[in-house]
């Protein structure tokens, strides 16, 4: 049974001990789809089993690609090296990665494919990258700006350049850099790539995507830091191991350092390769953040550190973060919800800049508070911080945890956190 609210019961004392975190969302989903796009079948392993990685290998499932899962961290992925029209819309419920991502792959499909999301997703722009696609001469369509997106593809990625504004999301990039290879090999001609202007959110995320087309056999060329050529190579199935979500590993990161325990994550911190990683550096300098915080390279990482600034010594303000409003919710309005809830004034936004009115006198203190998480689960897992901290703290749906980190409940209790949950 799901549970409608959970209340943390602050444990008072260190949190010391190993938690196990899941494999890399954003690596899961792009090595997924370019598993499904190879002939072959390959073998991912430390994956990341959830609801985003779910909906992303139904939809490939339903375009004729087989997915075993013969453990709870393996994907075998069998593909024809080309994806066949589903018989239905897909349904992707609010999961960016794959949205973004099958929007362009299905443009290599021969006939109609409609990509859809639910109520939260339907909210978020996808305009950019169906503008992208359509100057390619390809058949896209999406009349809000936002799914669903009804694609109607000839069997192949179209040649050529595009241009694509990437000032929303780097996934609009990584969508058509991984479409790509699918271009008509017969054609001859490679894919350019090109930023318009030169705004782009999290651009890690290119280089994760990169290096993942590379390891199943994609040739991109990277003429300079706004444009990349990409051959028309299709894809080979390999092995392939995802590392541990560097987002996830920072509710744990912030949890060591908030109550002063030692949490062993089993991989050091340096191994990291995703953007989120750099949020290491700053979470360590608790309680004596910046008062500055530059959140535009590790957007998933900023409700972490937002929750935490709480309880700095000193007021933070978090910039470049403008992004986080077009997120699974409008992130920097229910952050500012969710900390003014706990106490009148302790955020506030100033345009698209999130101010943080630290106070570590909040500690120790009883502040009952039910935490709206606009079923977003970085709110969920951000403000549970909060609750190690704070007596009476109440996160509203937690189970929408379920999106990225299953067992994150789980994962605090082995570490010593008690709930009083209510169904």
């Amino acid at each position: 049974m799901s549970k409608a609210k959970l209340t943390i019961i602050p444990p008072g004392k260190p949190l010391t001990g190993r938690a196990v975190v899941p494999g890399s969302k954003s690596i899961t989903n792009r090595a997924l789809l370019l598993a499904g796009l190879a002939k072959g079948t390959s073998r991912l392993t430390g994956a990341l089993k959830s609801d985003d990685t779910k909906y992303m290998a139904e939809a490939l499932r339903a375009m004729g690609v087989q997915i075993d899962e013969p453990d709870d961290t393996t994907f075998v992925v069998t593909g024809s090296g080309k994806l066949h029209q589903p018989k239905a819309p897909l349904f992707l419920g609010n999961a960016g990665t794959a949205t973004r991502f099958l929007t362009a792959a299905v443009a290599s499909v021969e006939g109609t494919v409609v990509v859809d999301g639910d109520e939260h997703m339907r909210k978020r722009p996808i305009g950019p990258l169906v503008a992208a696609l359509k100057s390619l001469g390809l058949d896209a369509e999406a009349p809000t700006g936002c799914p669903p997106v009804t694609v109607r593809g000839n069997g192949h990625f179209a040649a050529g350049r595009v241009e694509i504004d990437a000032g929303l999301s780097s996934q609009y990039v990584s969508a058509l850099l991984m479409a790509a290879p699918l271009a008509n090999p017969g054609a001859n001609a490679p894919v350019t790539i090109a930023l318009a202007g030169t705004d782009i959110g999290a651009r890690g995320y290119v280089d994760l995507t990169l290096a993942a087309m590379e390891a199943f056999g994609a040739k991109v060329e990277q003429l300079d830091a706004a444009t990349w050529r990409v051959e028309p190579t299709g894809y080979t199935a390999t092995d392939f191991v995802i590392e541990p979500d560097a987002s996830a590993a920072t509710y744990l990161w912030a949890a060591e350092v908030l109550s002063g325990g030692n949490i062993d994550l089993g991989v050091a911190n340096e191994a990291f390769t995703q953007p989120d990683a750099k949020a290491y550096e700053t979470i360590a300098k608790f309680p004596h953040l910046p008062a500055e915080i530059d959140g535009s390279q590790m957007q998933d990482a900023i409700p972490t550190i937002a929750v935490l600034a709480a309880f700095n010594e000193t007021p933070v303000r978090f910039v470049g973060i403008a992004n986080l409003r077009v997120k699974e919710c409008d992130r920097i309005r229910a952050l500012s919800t969710g900390l003014n809830n706990i106490r009148d004034d302790l955020a506030v936004e100033d345009g698209d800049d999130l101010i943080v009115h630290s106070d570590p006198a909040l500690a120790g203190q009883t502040l009952p508070a039910d935490i709206d998480t606009f079923a977003d689960h970085r709110i969920a897992m951000s403000f549970a911080l909060a609750g190690l901290k704070i007596n009476g703290i109440t996160i509203l749906d937690p189970d929408c945890v379920g999106k990225t980190f299953p067992a994150y409940w789980r994962t605090l209790a082995g570490l010593g956190v008690a709930y009083k949950d209510e169904a």
